[in-house]
C-alpha cells in the first residue's frame, strides 16, 4: 500500500544487549523512522560495503516517542531523547538466573497504544571472580583509529567477516573467559567503545564470526550522515561514564581493563583505578602507536603504584603469558 505524502514514516525499535542482575537491570535502544538496515554478510562486494555503511549513517532517529518495556509481569515507561535513544534501569521482582533473557520494548502512540515493538536480550553474568571490560577498535579489531583515512577505508571496503582481528586475540580472550573459573561458568565481557551505535550489528557479527566471547556492548551516540567522517571520535568523558555504570552495577565484581594507546584508554583507566581501585585487578594496554609508548608507560606506572598490575604489549601472545602469570591458578578475591 502506497504511503500518503503527509503520512509519517513507520517506526522501528532497535534494542541492544542489556546487562544486570536481579537488583539492577539495564537496557538501551533507539527508535528510528523507516525500515531497519539489513545486510547479507556472505555476499558483499566493495560497492555493497560502501552503500551499506552510508545507509547505517542515514538513520532517522525519532525524539519524544513513548516506549514501554515489558519484563515478566513488570512494565516500565520512558521517552526517547533527541537522538532517538532510550534507556531503562529497573529491579526485577523475581530472581534472575544467569544467562541471556528476552526483553520486549514497544514504541507507543499518543494514546499509549503500541505501534511497533522490538525484542532484545539481557545478559545476567554468572557469579565469577573476574569480569572483563574491553575496548574494541585497535584493541580487538584492527581499525587504525588514530588515522581517520585508514579507518574510513576499512569501514567502507570491508564487512564484519572480512575485517581483521589482531593475531592471538581470540586465544587470549577465550582464556580470560575461563580465568579463575571453570566449566560453563564463564567470566562476563563488556565491550565499551567509541564506535557509534550505528555499527552495533556489524560489531556483533564480527565478534560472532571470530568466535570471540559474547558480551554486552556499550557504544557511542548515533551519528548522522554529515558526521560520518568523524566516526570513532568522541570525548573520553562519555566512555568513562559508560565504564563507571558497569562498575557501579556490579559493585562486588573484580574487573580486568583492556584497551590500547591510540586514543585515551590509558588516561581513562587511570581515572577508573583512582576511584574504583578495589574493583580493578589488572590493566592491559595494546601498543598501536609507538610514539605514545613512553607516555603510556608513565601512566601505567601510576596505576602500578596503586597495586594494580599493568602490561603494555605489542602482541596478544605476550599479553596472554602475562595474564597467566597474574591469574593462572590464583585466587583473586580474599
Amino acid at each position: 500500500m502506497k504511503m500518503e505524502k503527509n503520512e509519517p514514516a513507520p517506526l522501528y525499535t532497535k534494542i541492544y544487549h542489556g546487562y544486570g542482575h536481579t537488583n539492577n537491570c539495564t537496557l538501551f535502544g533507539h527508535v528510528f523512522a523507516g525500515a531497519p538496515v539489513t545486510r547479507n554478510y556472505d555476499r558483499s562486494s566493495t560497492w555493497q560495503n560502501i552503500v551499506h555503511l552510508i545507509r547505517l549513517f542515514m538513520l532517522r532517529p525519532r525524539a519524544d516517542v513513548p516506549v514501554r518495556l515489558t519484563w515478566n509481569q513488570q512494565q516500565f515507561y520512558s521517552t526517547t531523547a533527541s537522538d532517538g535513544f532510550f534507556s531503562f534501569s529497573w529491579p526485577s521482582e523475581t530472581s534472575i538466573p544467569a544467562g541471556w533473557h528476552a526483553v520486549t520494548v514497544e514504541a507507543l502512540n499518543g494514546e499509549g497504544l503500541p505501534i511497533n515493538s522490538g525484542t532484545g536480550k539481557l545478559f545476567v553474568p554468572h557469579v565469577t571472580q573476574l569480569a572483563i571490560i574491553s575496548d574494541i577498535d585497535d584493541t580487538v579489531l584492527v581499525s587504525h583509529s588514530s588515522t581517520i583515512l585508514k579507518r574510513l577505508f576499512l569501514l567502507f571496503t570491508r564487512n564484519p567477516r572480512s575485517r581483521r582481528a589482531f593475531a592471538g586475540i581470540v586465544e587470549f580472550y577465550q582464556w580470560l573467559a575461563l580465568a579463575c573459573t571453570e566449566g560453563d561458568t564463564l567470566n562476563p565481557f563488556f565491550y565499551v567503545s567509541s564506535s557509534e551505535w550505528n555499527l552495533y550489528d556489524d560489531l556483533v557479527e564480527f565478534f560472532h564470526h571470530n568466535h570471540l566471547p559474547a558480551g554486552s556492548f556499550l557504544l557511542n551516540q548515533v551519528k548522522r550522515w554529515y558526521n560520518l567522517f568523524k566516526t570513532g571520535k568522541t570525548k573520553h568523558e562519555g566512555k568513562l561514564l559508560r565504564i563507571v555504570r558497569i562498575l557501579e552495577a556490579f559493585p562486588h565484581q573484580r574487573f580486568i581493563l583492556l584497551g590500547d594507546n591510540s586514543q585515551s584508554d590509558p588516561i581513562i583507566y587511570q581515572s577508573i583505578v583512582q576511584k574504583y581501585r578495589e574493583q580493578i585487578v589488572a590493566v592491559f594496554i595494546r601498543s598501536v602507536v609507538s610514539q605514545h609508548d613512553a607516555r603510556t608507560q608513565t601512566i601505567l606506572q601510576t596505576i602500578t603504584a596503586q597495586g594494580v598490575p599493568t602490561h603494555l604489549f605489542n602482541d596478544s601472545a605476550t599479553a596472554l603469558v602475562q595474564a597467566k602469570m597474574i591469574f593462572g591458578g590464583e585466587k583473586v578475591l580474599p
